[in-house]
This record gives structure tokens, sequence and C-alpha cells, in this order.
């Protein structure tokens, strides 16, 4: 096996990434509770985006899905499932079989049908049955759908995306007829700022963004050179030293998954949700919606049943930063000193 073919079977383990470390809590938040709604990281190339993302799937547990599905729907999901694997459910006849997780792409050129797939309208007219031929959501249900350069995608393309991110369904309609199916996948999107932003009312719907920049401080520059040579050079190798890490990150993910359902939300909190939302000026309560979710999930990642003032002044800052009224050109960057007098 060639160095190249290692490398790519061998992922730069997570816990191996120098620095970031809000893009690494952003994503673990969203793979423990998906229900997040998504994170957008914004940066500058080469700031380990793409690889933070895809060596997370290394990181997290394998799912149970139906065999021969073309939506690879996950039984512990219930009511996700699509109508032939109720169907074979109810009958008693749904096979399943364990699957890793994967990260499914979504090119900026992809158009609508290449997304959500297409109905053959034709042989439903003949037949009256539904041919569905699957899209992109479709390999991305129970999955990771990565995005590069979201911004750059057609406002209508982003439309569709946030609306099956939230809802967790595709539906595609053509001339009176529809098909829907479960389409339960973690949503990441990245871009690079100088590249053009998005809409307002776009970014609101991303449940957490974070702002990452190159690593300033020279011992941790020379720090990321080195490992990126080391992984190169032996993947294999550098891989067994994180080995431990990896370990400790998996099992306390699967631990904030197993708890998340029994996090407590005291009502004072939310009070104080509502009292930040207003002061800092966001519109509309998705936000307000966002930052408990968020703090219920930082909680389940430290093994904590209850909510803490402080799990919502972190979460905050991961979920307010974009959703901030401004001025045109202005920067949608949060004052972060405004959240100290909560503390």
């Amino acid at each position: 096996m060639t160095n190249n073919t290692l490398k790519e079977k061998i992922q730069y383990p997570f816990t191996a990434i120098v620095g970031q470390k809000n893009m690494k809590k952003a994503l673990i938040l969203n793979v423990i509770n998906p229900k997040i709604g998504g994170v957008l990281i914004r940066g500058e190339k080469g700031t380990a985006k793409s690889t933070a993302v895809r060596s997370l799937v290394e990181l997290l547990p394998e799912k149970e899905v139906a065999m021969d599905c073309a939506f690879q729907c996950n039984i512990n999901y219930g009511s996700g499932l699509c109508d032939e694997c109720s169907e074979k459910q109810i009958n008693g006849k749904l096979d399943t079989e364990k699957r890793k997780m994967r990260v499914i792409n979504l090119p900026i050129s992809a158009t609508e049908d290449k997304v959500v797939g297409t109905l053959d309208i034709e042989h439903t007219i003949k037949t009256g049955e539904k041919r569905f031929e699957p899209g992109i959501f479709a390999n991305a249900n129970g999955n990771i759908l990565y995005v590069d350069e979201v911004n750059l995608l057609e406002d209508h393309i982003v439309d569709i995306l946030l609306d099956a991110a939230a809802m967790g369904v595709n539906t595609v309609e053509r001339e009176g007829v529809s098909y829907s199916h479960p389409a339960n996948f973690i949503l990441v999107g990245t871009m690079n700022p100088e590249e053009g932003d998005l809409r307002p009312q776009l970014l609101d719907r991303f449940g957490l963004v974070t702002d990452i920049v190159g690593e300033k401080d020279k011992k941790r520059r020379v720090e990321i050179i080195k490992r990126r040579i080391e992984y190169e050079e032996n993947p294999i190798n550098f891989s067994e030293k994180y080995e431990t890490q990896q370990k400790q990150l998996s099992e306390d993910i699967n631990k904030a998954i197993e708890i998340l359902i029994s996090i407590i939300m005291p009502d004072e909190l939310i009070e104080l949700i509502a009292e930040i939302a207003i002061d800092m000026g966001v519109d509309g309560h998705r936000a307000d919606i966002s930052m408990i979710k968020t703090a219920k999930t930082i909680a389940a990642y430290h093994h904590r049943h209850k909510v803490t003032k402080e799990d919502i002044l972190e979460a905050a800052e991961f979920v307010l930063p974009h959703r901030m009224r401004r001025k045109p050109f202005e920067e949608s960057l949060l004052d972060l000193e405004r959240l100290k007098k909560w503390k």
C-alpha cells in the first residue's frame, strides 16, 4: 500500500488538531445533538476546517441502519423511517446492519435535482407508482453533510438545504405528485468571508457559527507544521500516538448522547436567555431556542444533568454572533465583553 493510499485510509486524528478550540467544540456539540441545527465555520483557507470535519466521524459510534435502503434509515430514529422501511418494521421484516457515519459533500455546482432527487412523472402517470431517484439528501441521511464555500451556493439551494436540515425530511413535488423521505443529517458549512457573506436571513438559520483564523503564536504554529509532516510521513504511527485521546473523546461523546435527554433547564435560566437576547438586540426567537438546545448539550458534554449559567454564556458565544443586528458592511462579530455582566 502506498503512502498516499494510507493517507486516504487513515484520517488525521481529531485530537491532534492544534488550537481551534471553538471550531472543535461546535462540531462536537452538533454531533451530540443534531437538533442544534448545524454549524457554519467562517475562516481563511488552511485553518483545518475540512480536516476537522472528516476526522470527526472516526470518533462516532456505528449506527444501526436498514439494509437495502436508499436512505440508510436509522432504526433508532423511530419515526424517521421511509415508507418502505416503516412497512417492513411493522411486518417484522426489517433487516439491519451496522455502519460508520460518513461525510457527504455537497458541491457548490449542484443543481436542485441533484440535491433533492427527482421524480419520474411519466412512470407515475403510466403505472400509478412513484419512482424516485435519490439525490444528495438521501445519501446524507444519518451522516454529516459538508458544504464547503456554502456562501457561493445559489440562494435557493441554500434555502432548500436549511429547510431539510431543520425539518429532517426532504419533500420533492412535481406536477401534483410528491415524495418524502427522512433527511436527518448534521449540517456543516464552511466559508471564507473574503469571498462574500450569506444573507442575514440564511445566517440566522444556522444553529451555531464560529469564526477561526490561522495560528499567530509561533510555538503553536511550529507544532502544527511538525504534526502535519509527521502524519504525512507515517499516518499509522502518528495516529497511534493519539489513540488514547481519541478513545477518551469518543467515550465522552457517547456518554453525552446518552444523557442529553435527561438534562434539566431551570426556569430562571430560560429567563436569563431571554434577557440576553433582548439586550443583544437579537430579532425573533430562533436565537433563544438555539441557546437552550446548545446549553443543554454543553451540560451533557460535561456529563452534568443540570444546565448552569456558565453553559448559557458559553452557548451565547456560538449562537449570537451571526444574529446580532448590524448596519450594512459592519462585521457580524459579537462584542463578548457585553456578556461579562451576567457572570
